[in-house]
């Protein structure tokens, strides 16, 4: 690593690898990492599997290389390691058109791995009983058909030309891709150990879109799968349930429903007699959600609420191995905290209380440690164990894959008090240089979601590439932000326009009054909500010189229905036909004739969460009103701009245009764009 940080080029930004996700080995000697570099090329990411020394006494190792990369790795209880990748099968008779991703084994005591399942269309999941090693697979299978003919049938619409898709529930899209024709299901592999006939049995047949975007899990005997699964109700709307899965039979029961709930990413314990999994109230237009973990015999009952008194919204859950205890993770003031959760008691023991937001948790076979990724808004995702029982407990920091970057500068706490004497808070990401006399342009970043915080890395929105030019970045937490309770999160529910424009005009002008802070140069920007909040703010105000807004919503009765989440959007708004107001009120286009401060507009064509058509109305809307602008398109990207070329091209625009408004500078047109 260079001693010149890296967030002052951005091409040395795009080299920092990448870690992500954990998986533990079932004696606990090996920890395995996702690490991510840049392809040779330089057009894409490519990840591969590292193992991590458990004891944090040996530095971390490389298993795997490809130019296809691999991912998602998963134990065999021998050892041995499952993975996904699309590289070629070298013992294949031949090639395998569209075959995708296929699943690889690398074996307990190292040697090659070899290719051990595939199929047209690919695999997109691996799941694996710890005790039998009973594997299923995620993959997808064209509608209608059953796994045997999926084959087939996918040469037929090839051979054709067939691309039409025909929908039978309202849900179409999703993120950054159309869903069909193809739904995604869950197969059984008929026989383990690897070797001999490896067909798959398909149990879910006719899903339909009823697991997309849900997860399931498989009980250490491999003898049955819970599975979150999607409901379609009148009226277009949806509500989440959780089924039980047999294995060898194929039969299906339901194990949580409700009207007024919906159910996710349920876990099986390790004794296979329970299931916890995620409740949260159905949104309604006067409520938000309001998460929590519940209890549910395997064999069915009624759930027990095992966080009654946890005023925050836990993430999904991971089982001791005596299955005595959950563990799980929460946002928490601009932080995030590990909880352990004793299943017969009640008792809620917070092991963390540094800045760490964890993820990946995976405890030990003994049940002593929990391993983890964590990350800062200051430090990138970084492999620590913890004590399993310990109260508010320091990390150990195990010798990870990469090491933590140089920073530009510094990280501070900024807080004040709302006029409803709500207590508001935000981080100050600042250059190393700034101070009295040298004050630093402010950047206002707002996150989007809106239910998540500002509290932990960000390799797609990073604040220090700003900081390293030179600005102090704001990131602060308004109401609707998760980590801060529910009455905080009532504040913003379906009134965006309100507490969150003024939560956010109040941290800024608290961060106004510090002398390391340039008041007479400022910005504003975000993305998706953040995109909504700046065309917002443009609309409220002119103290800032330049705002940003990217994959923003625009006009809110055109968006609800094209968003491929029109259900969530219709709770919270309502119906615009029938009950206007909120759209009326807080609808940024209505504004547009107010706004005056120069915009960047920008959209990515392939975003189905903020549809283009919400930048395209604004951009024509600036231009109806004279207002300066520019729009930067991405034509093949997203919600978010993946593409490595593509993410230079984003941050030298998006920094051109800051250093021409807010510093002053002669506008220099990025010379790749």
């Amino acid at each position: 690593m260079p001693d010149q940080p890296p967030f002052h080029d951005l091409e040395a930004y795009l080299d920092l690898p990448r870690v992500s996700g954990l998986a533990l080995s079932p004696d606990g000697s090996r920890l395995v990492a996702t690490v991510s570099v840049l392809s040779a090329d330089r057009k894409r990411y490519v990840s591969s599997l590292w193992h991590v020394d458990p004891a944090g006494e040996r530095p971390a190792r490389r298993l795997t290389r490809s130019e296809k990369g691999e991912s998602s790795p998963a134990f065999l209880p021998d050892g041995s390691l499952l993975f996904l990748s699309e590289r070629p099968d070298p013992d294949a008779a031949e090639d395998v058109e569209d075959a995708g991703t296929g699943v690889w084994l690398l074996p307990a005591d190292g040697g090659e791995p070899r290719h051990v399942l595939g199929r047209p269309g690919g695999v997109d999941g691996i799941a694996v009983a710890k005790d039998s090693g009973r594997v299923v697979v995620g993959a997808p299978v064209l509608a209608g058909a059953r796994d045997a003919d999926d084959a087939d049938l996918r040469a037929e619409r090839k051979r054709r030309g067939v691309s039409a898709v025909l929908h039978t529930t309202p849900h179409v899209r999703f993120w950054d891709h159309d869903l069909g024709p193809d739904e995604p299901h869950l197969l059984a592999v008929a026989e383990t150990p690897w070797g001999g006939d490896r067909a798959l049995r398909d149990l879910t047949p006719g899903a339909g879109t009823a697991l997309v975007d849900r997860s399931s899990d498989l009980a250490a005997a491999g003898d049955v799968v819970v599975a979150a699964w999607t409901v379609h109700e009148p009226g277009g709307e949806t509500r989440g349930q959780v089924r039980v899965i047999d294995v060898t039979t194929g039969e299906h029961r339901v194990l949580l429903d409700s009207p007024a709930h919906d159910f996710d990413s349920p876990v099986l314990s390790p004794d296979g007699r329970w299931v916890v999994a995620e409740r949260a109230a159905r949104p309604t237009y006067d409520e938000p959600p309001d998460p929590t973990l519940v209890l549910v015999s395997v064999e069915g009952g009624e759930p027990r609420d095992l966080l009654p008194d946890l005023d925050r919204f836990p993430h999904p859950a991971v089982w001791a191995p005596d299955s005595t205890a959950v563990f799980t993770t929460y946002d928490d003031l601009g932080r995030g905290r590990i909880a352990r959760v004793e299943v017969e008691s009640g008792t809620v023991t917070v092991l963390t209380a540094d800045d760490g937001v964890y993820s990946s948790l995976c405890v030990s076979p003994d049940g002593r440690h929990v391993y983890a990724l964590r990350a800062t808004v200051a430090e990138p995702p970084a492999p620590v164990r913890l004590d399993a029982a310990e109260k508010h407990q320091g990390p150990r920091a195990l010798a990870g894959p990469t090491p933590l970057p140089v920073l530009p500068g510094t990280l501070t706490e900024v807080t004040t008090t709302a006029d409803d004497g709500v207590a508001l808070r935000g981080w100050l990401a600042l250059p190393a240089d700034a101070s009295a006399t040298r004050p630093a342009p402010l950047l206002l970043w707002v996150h989007g979601g809106p239910e998540t915080s500002w509290n932990q890395w960000q390799w797609r929105w990073n604040p220090w590439l700003m900081v390293a030019r030179g600005y102090a970045v704001l990131l602060p937490d308004p109401a609707l932000s998760t980590g801060y309770g529910i009455d905080f999160h009532r504040r913003g529910w379906g009134a965006w326009g309100d507490r969150p424009y003024t939560d956010l005009m109040d941290v800024t002008d608290a961060t106004l009054t510090r002398p390391d802070v340039d008041e007479t140069r400022t910005a504003a920007m975000g993305g998706s909500f953040g995109g909504y909040m700046a065309n917002w703010i443009a609309t409220r105000t002119d103290r800032f010189r330049a705002i940003v807004t990217h994959a923003s919503l625009w006009a809110l009765d055109q968006f609800g229905p094209t968003t491929d989440i029109p259900s969530y959007w219709r709770a919270q708004f309502g119906d615009p036909t029938k009950d206007p107001a909120r759209y009326l009120a807080h609808s940024p286009h209505h504004g547009a004739a107010s706004i005056s401060t120069p915009m960047l507009v920008i959209h990515g064509d392939q975003d189905y969460r903020v549809p283009i058509g919400e930048s395209l109305r604004l951009w024509s809307d600036l231009a109806r009103h004279d207002v300066p602008a520019q729009f930067l398109y991405f034509p093949d990207e997203n919600h978010w701009v993946l593409k490595p070329g593509n993410i230079v091209a984003w941050y030298e625009t998006v920094l051109a245009f800051l250093a021409h408004h807010v510093l002053g500078e002669d506008w220099a047109r990025p010379a790749r764009i």
